[in-house]
Parts: C-alpha cells; structure tokens; sequence
C-alpha cells in the first residue's frame, strides 16, 4: 500500500515491497487529498508573506467531468512581493498515449506497453513564485504521483533560480534540502541534486537554467529503498520554509533600474527552457489545459541581442555558476 505510514528498516521496507508497489484507488485519493491541503497552505502563507491584501484568483476546472479529472489553477499578479505567483492541482484520469508510453517505457518501466492505451491517473501540485524584487530568486516545485499498471511512481523536486547570485542564499537553500532528504538515505540528497542540474539545463545556451535543488522522477518504495510517499509529502510540506527566510531578506534591499532589466532578461531564459526543453511542459501540451500550462511564464520578460555581462561584475558571477555548477551543501 502507498499510505504514509511510520519510517520503516530498511529489511521492512524490503519485506513489503510487493505490497507498496501496488497502488490503489484508496492511495491515490490520500494523495488527491494530500495535495489539495498543501496548496490550500502554500496559497494561505503566499498571501501572507506577499503582504498586498491580494489574493490568489482561484479557477477551479474540468476534463469534461471530474471522473476524468479535474484542476485547479490559483494565480496572484501584481503582489508587493510576488509579482506572479501559481499554485495548480492537476487530478487526471485518462489512457496514456503512444508518445506518453514510449517515453515511461524508455526509462525502463516494463510493466508500460509503449503501444500506449493503458489507463493511468495522476495528482500533482506545482508552483511557480516570479518575484517583483530582482534580489529575490524564482521559487519552482513539485510533487506528483503517477499510477498505472497497477503501479505507482512518485516525482517532484525544488529548485531556485536567482538573477542575482548570493552565495550563502545558495548555501542556506541547498543545506535546508539536504537535511530533508537526510532523513531518508544518505545518497538521496546528491542523487537528486545532481538530476536537477542535468535536467534544468539549456543546451543552446550552455547554461543551467538556476542555482538547482531537488529534482526526481519514478520512485517508488519498493526500489526506492525507504518511503517514497513519506519523502514525496516532506518535499511537498519544505517547499515554502526552503524559499520564505530567502524571499523576506533580500525583498528589503535596494535596487536599480538596471538589476531590474536583468532580471527580466534571465526571465526570458527562464521561459526559453520551459519551451524548448521542459518534460512537463509538453506532456501538459499534448491535450492538456493551455492556461493552467502557460501560467507558469513570468509577466514581463526582456530579450536584448547578444547581452554580456562586463566581466567581474555581479552579473558575470551569476553566469559562471550557471555554466558550471557548485555543490553548495
């Protein structure tokens, strides 16, 4: 079963791997249930931190009827400290198509016909916080079950990506994520570090998209070796305690005009990414709801030609640690 229960040894997680394979309509709905509380909190404490009086609009849609799924997209614009900001549920029950199939088969999983046809289900909550303060990193996260074939795989992740780099923010992110991860197996913190700075990376550019963080797809317990619920819901409940100390430090500073169109320049490799590249971003594309999708572009963005960064400047060292990551934790 994929309820969250008590940490188990590492021989009882063995013992019950069969078992925690297995996901069943009483598990997805814990976890439907789960993600629902989460973003009704990250939007409650979002408001507060913004501190504008304004308020999330909240789009509650259908795939037709809720036995198909459902959504619900929240978005703030033109916050004191969120310039826009996105918390969205996604509830989807449908069969997976061929290109869905193949790409689930590709990474291994044998029990997925890459003909494709199989029904599947899933929940996810996901954000996206663009701060108005060049100072203040972007916030992106995840959490996500998948079900089909009787199985069940967990995913998510947690990284930041600043304008402006501030090394002990970096520090202070990573370090909050290792000690999460900790909690479950020495390996988990490096493993899923190193996934995020392979996946967010912009090829074109040779540049990673920001400073990194968690990144993970397809766990379950059984292979996993510990709880991957457990784990799935921590990442879910550390998604805003990672960013919040961050967010209230830097938003008190001065800035210039100038770190502002920074700004709005690397927001536009921010959406270069999330076009050319990102994973969910075309699965959501291939039949999914274009606004809820879409919502996660930032509000202004700037593309000038050719820009480079005098060298030496806070603008350079942001660079070098996009072309080359640092282990920060």
């Amino acid at each position: 079963m994929l309820r969250r229960r008590p940490a188990s040894t590492p021989t009882a997680v063995a013992q019950d791997a069969a078992a925690t394979a297995i996901g069943s309509d009483e598990d997805f709905k814990g976890f439907e249930k789960y993600v629902l509380d989460l973003q009704e909190r990250i939007l409650t404490e979002a408001e507060q931190l913004d501190g504008s009086g304004r308020k999330f609009l909240r789009d509650r849609w259908s795939r037709g009827s809720d036995n198909a799924g459902y959504g619900i997209t929240c978005v703030l614009e033109g916050g004191d400290l969120l310039e826009k900001a996105a918390a969205n549920i996604s509830i989807i029950h449908g069969q997976l198509s061929p290109q869905r199939a193949q790409a689930m088969s590709s990474r291994g999983r044998a029990d997925i016909d890459p003909k494709g046809g199989q029904p599947y289900s899933a929940a996810a909550m996901s954000l996206v916080f663009h701060a108005a303060h060049p100072l203040v990193p972007t916030l992106r996260a995840d959490v996500r079950l998948f079900q089909v074939a009787g199985n069940a795989w967990f995913g998510g992740g947690c990284d930041l990506t600043p304008s402006y780099l501030f090394e002990e923010d970096a520090a202070e992110f990573h370090a909050h994520w290792k000690a999460v991860c900790d909690k479950y197996a020495p390996h988990v913190y490096p493993d899923f570090k190193a996934w995020c700075d392979k996946y967010f990376y912009i090829p074109c550019r040779k540049e990673h998209r920001g400073i990194g963080g968690l990144f993970f797809d397809d766990i379950a317990t059984g292979e996993a070796g510990y709880d991957a619920e457990a784990f799935v819901r921590d990442v879910g409940d550390n998604i805003l305690p990672s960013w919040r100390a961050i967010a209230e430090r830097r938003r008190r500073l001065p800035y210039t005009d100038s770190q502002r169109q920074w700004q709005l320049t690397r927001r536009g490799r921010y959406l270069e990414f999330n076009l050319l590249y990102d994973r969910g971003v075309k699965f959501g594309l291939d039949g999914g709801r274009v606004e809820s999708i879409m919502v996660s572009a930032p509000p202004l963005i700037a593309w000038k030609y050719d820009v480079r960064p005098d060298e030496g400047s806070d603008e350079a060292r942001l660079l070098d640690v996009l072309r080359q990551p640092r282990e920060w934790a």
